[in-house]
């Protein structure tokens, strides 16, 4: 056969097996090539990182159920001038959610209970503190980043003391050198990052202590990059020291070598470009979950375009300068216009050529926005009548009638930042009376520092505006006097606090003073300046549009602002300054009785004002004993009005009694924030027993739902039922569930402030109760209740003795004696509050209170039921 093959193939027989061996090898190649073409995918060739990427991540199904908040991870929670103190001050101003732990607590909780994923990005305060984290945890972490599609932010810093040595980053495929000096930041404009951050050329600087970046693998893009300069170092581990060569500083990782994105800064948001790239890096890391807008509203508001001692005010030629200035910012700044802010009585009050600057400024007065102040430029706080206010502002306004101004923004500004906040009642009502005002500002809410805490509300149907200072005030005339020199001014405008006031908030509205536009226009120079580096740095859309209108796109930006939130005047040195003299917050109370309502704090509230060393508040002609001041519209009236209950000593202890605080969910925050000192008082009893006695309370009223329905028809209906049965529910029963409500009075204050009373001791031993209500309220001279007390057969419970023997006691409506609780509800309740009631004996124990008879009685007959 071996003949007869060789021969027809014309080759000699020697060369039969190398041909028959040739022959196999094609074969086979064809074979595979045909299999190749006809399935790729079972085919592997050396494996590209995207490749690598791919197997790591298709285990992971992209989860998008991940919550905006951001986790931060912190080396010392207690510093203020750390990388996590900026940070956090950086998420604050953006009004974005985050919780701070610190590393070494351990265990990262990451996902929730139903296995949501709690944070959009993790950030490091530390980049050691990532690298150096429990290879259980970074797995975790690593996957839960995978999972939910997540990225890492971290800071790597360098100190002085450190070594220098370059090192590797973890297990990847990445080394940093640090302790450098850097100069002539650029920023990548290619950087996928890039959101709000601008690429504009180099940034002139030179700062030490940098870390920088180096990596040949495909996953890494530069960000920001810098020179070194050539003292820094002798020599870079990737054999580079020229300062020729630009050296990464801030790297992106696009998550290619294993499925996690992060991004490393090789400084802190001390350098002013980390500013706006550290928001860009959450934008992009969170997918947009974690973002601002890039819509900007800026105003420039002048107060008092009248007011000033001769020799500092406007002439002509300035007032030809701002229009002229106006033009110029209008080009970047669409509808940009100052506001000006006029006295009246002030008008032409200068020199010869300041008057005629006055002049000038009523010839172009149609150019410019208007708004009012006082006509006489005196505090409003100083006017506790209407109508001496109403005088001043008519004034006011006869003369801007008489001078052709402008007045059509329904916005005005109270000299002195006085009457604004805090609330002068009588400067809101004159305002609406005589100038149909809508919207005003003020740096002074809730205070004037930390500037980025500074919020607006609106009070009496006006809405009130946060106002930011620029660095710019009444003694800063001159440039080259200006406190800290130019430098100083130059560094706030060019990335320090006067861009940030860009960066962080939406709405802006700037106060300048008349000074700063005469002189050598100091103003001028500022805005110019600071709008045309925010122009060149950022991709921000400054607008300017009029009061009503900014006012309505701020409320809607932040509409949970809408309500106002009281603070103590006297906790804020610049308040009192600014309040009216006549008020004093040192007639606020010491302490509250909180309820709930139906455990007997009428009893209580009655038993104190017993008392020779304790005053309560006097009554309300709506709601009696009670002031209700927190928990409903009475708190939108304002603090004045709160006062007005408490007249007379403030040498006394003073208290009030509103059982509806309790179990309102605003309450606590509101309580706190006007009386963080105070002390609480609750009495609690069984809550199947509360609930019970609210019902018969309802029927005792004539409440229509309580007649026509029974009780555990109430308390046992369903989604189904009328809604007005649900409300009286819903009353029944949310203040039972007591521990859910103490943990919420107990976020805001410490236990050593809270009294927690047992309802049945107070109303079985009154005498006994009273005197840890007297130790808890540090009284000194004791109340002997013994000798006050006593027990009335006919009412059933303790009442006032009086001098002749007779028993002074509550009202008809308390003690009523209802038909007993039937079996059926007593088993619904006690299993509808079986754990709540699990959870006030855990809260009880934990805040070192014996478990009272009631609540063992109730979980007992629950476990029988």
């Amino acid at each position: 056969m071996m003949k007869v093959f060789a021969k027809c193939f014309c080759f000699p027989r020697r060369h039969f097996k190398r041909v028959v061996l040739l022959i196999l090898l094609l074969s086979f190649s064809l074979w595979i090539s045909g299999f190749y073409h006809t399935s790729q995918t079972k085919v592997h060739t050396v494996k590209h990182p995207n490749q690598r990427f791919a197997e790591i991540t298709k285990k992971f199904k992209k989860k998008t159920t991940v919550e905006s908040t951001v986790l931060l991870l912190v080396e010392d929670s207690q510093s203020k001038y750390s990388v996590a103190a900026s940070l956090s001050a950086t998420l604050e101003a953006h009004h974005f959610r985050y919780r701070k732990r610190l590393v070494s607590d351990g265990s990262l909780k990451l996902h929730s209970q139903h296995g949501q994923g709690l944070y959009s990005v993790i950030i490091f305060e530390s980049l050691n503190s990532y690298i150096y984290l429990d290879i259980n945890e970074r797995t975790k972490l690593d996957n839960y980043c995978r999972e939910f599609n997540v990225g890492l932010i971290t800071f790597a810093l360098s100190s002085k003391n450190e070594i220098r040595l370059s090192s590797p980053i973890g297990n990847l495929p990445i080394h940093m050198d640090k302790q450098l000096t850097l100069q002539d930041l650029q920023v990548n404009a290619n950087s996928k990052i890039l959101h709000m951050t601008k690429a504009a050329g180099k940034i002139d600087t030179e700062t030490e202590n940098w870390t920088v970046f180096h990596s040949n693998h495909s996953t890494y893009q530069p960000i920001v990059t810098g020179q070194i300069n050539s003292d820094s170092s002798p020599e870079l581990s990737h054999g580079i020291h020229s300062n020729a060569v630009f050296h990464t500083t801030a790297m992106l990782d696009q998550g290619i070598y294993d499925g996690v994105k992060r991004i490393f800064f090789g400084n802190s948001l001390r350098i002013w470009i980390h500013y706006p790239l550290f928001l860009d890096s959450l934008h992009y890391l969170s997918n947009g979950r974690l973002s601002v807008s890039l819509d900007r509203y800026i105003l420039v508001d002048i107060d008092d375009i009248f007011v000033g001692e001769t020799g500092i005010r406007m002439v002509a030629e300035d007032v030809e300068a701002l229009e002229i200035e106006q033009e110029n910012l209008r080009r970047i700044v669409p509808g940009f216009t100052f506001n000006l802010g006029f006295c009246g009585t002030y008008f032409k009050k200068g020199s010869v050529m300041e008057n005629a600057g006055d002049e000038e400024f009523i010839k172009r007065a149609d150019k410019f926005w208007w708004f009012p102040h006082m006509y006489n430029h005196m505090k409003p706080t100083k006017y506790t009548e209407e109508s001496e206010l109403r005088k001043y502002m008519q004034l006011n306004k006869q003369f801007s009638e008489e001078h052709g101004i402008p007045l059509n923004n329904n916005y005005a500004v109270a000299p002195h930042h006085a009457g604004v906040y805090p609330v002068h009642n009588q400067l809101y009502e004159m305002w609406k009376k005589v100038w149909d005002i809508q919207v005003t500002s003020t740096e002074e809410y809730p205070h004037l520092y930390p500037a980025r805490r500074r919020k607006g509300y609106i009070h009496k149907g006006i809405k009130v505006l946060p106002r930011q200072t620029c660095g710019l005030f009444t003694h800063t005339i001159f440039l080259e006097k200006y406190p800290g020199g130019r430098a100083k001014l130059d560094k706030s405008i060019q990335g320090g606090e006067l861009f940030r006031t860009f960066i962080d908030n939406p709405v802006n509205i700037y106060m300048t003073h008349l000074s700063n536009y005469g002189n050598d226009r100091i103003a001028l120079y500022t805005f110019d300046n600071v709008i045309n580096f925010v122009d060149k740095w950022t991709n921000l859309r400054l607008k300017t549009v009029p009061p009503k209108e900014l006012a309505e796109k701020y409320f809607n930006l932040y509409p949970d602002q809408k309500e106002p939130l009281w603070t103590n005047p006297c906790d804020d040195k610049r308040h009192l300054e600014i309040w009216a003299e006549n008020k004093s917050c040192k007639n606020l109370p010491d302490f509250l009785i909180i309820g709930p309502q139906k455990t007997g704090t009428t009893a209580l509230y009655t038993f104190l004002s017993m008392h020779p060393a304790i005053r309560s508040n006097i009554d309300s002609t709506k709601t009696y004993e009670e002031v209700q001041f927190f928990s409903g519209t009475n708190y939108f009236r304002g603090i004045d009005w709160y006062l007005e209950f408490f007249p007379g000593n403030p040498s006394t202890v003073t208290f009030e009694k509103s059982a509806t605080y309790f179990d309102n969910p605003n309450v606590p925050r509101r309580v706190h924030s006007l009386l963080p000192k105070a002390k609480l008082i609750t009495l609690l009893i069984s809550p199947s027993k509360r609930a019970y006695s609210w019902y018969q309370h309802m029927r005792s009223h004539n409440d229509p739902i309580a007649l026509n329905y029974t009780f555990y028809d109430v308390v046992s209906a369903d989604e189904s039922s009328y809604s007005a049965v649900h409300d009286l529910r819903r009353r029944c029963l949310e203040p039972g569930k007591y521990a859910k409500q103490l943990d919420r009075w107990l976020s805001h204050y410490s236990a050593n402030q809270l009294l927690i009373l047992n309802g049945e001791s107070l109303k079985e031993n009154p005498a006994g109760t009273m005197s840890k209500v007297q130790h808890f309220l540090h009284i000194k001279n004791q109340f002997d209740y013994f000798t006050h007390l006593k027990y009335d057969n006919k009412k059933g419970f303790y009442c006032q003795l009086l001098n002749n023997g007779r028993t002074k006691c509550l009202g008809n409506s308390k003690g009523r004696v209802y038909p007993p609780m039937d079996q059926k509800s007593q088993n619904y309740l006690s299993q509808y509050y079986q754990s709540h009631n699990q959870e006030l004996k855990g809260l009880l124990s934990k805040l070192n209170y014996r478990v009272p008879q009631w609540l063992k009685d109730d979980l007992e007959l629950a476990e029988y039921v």
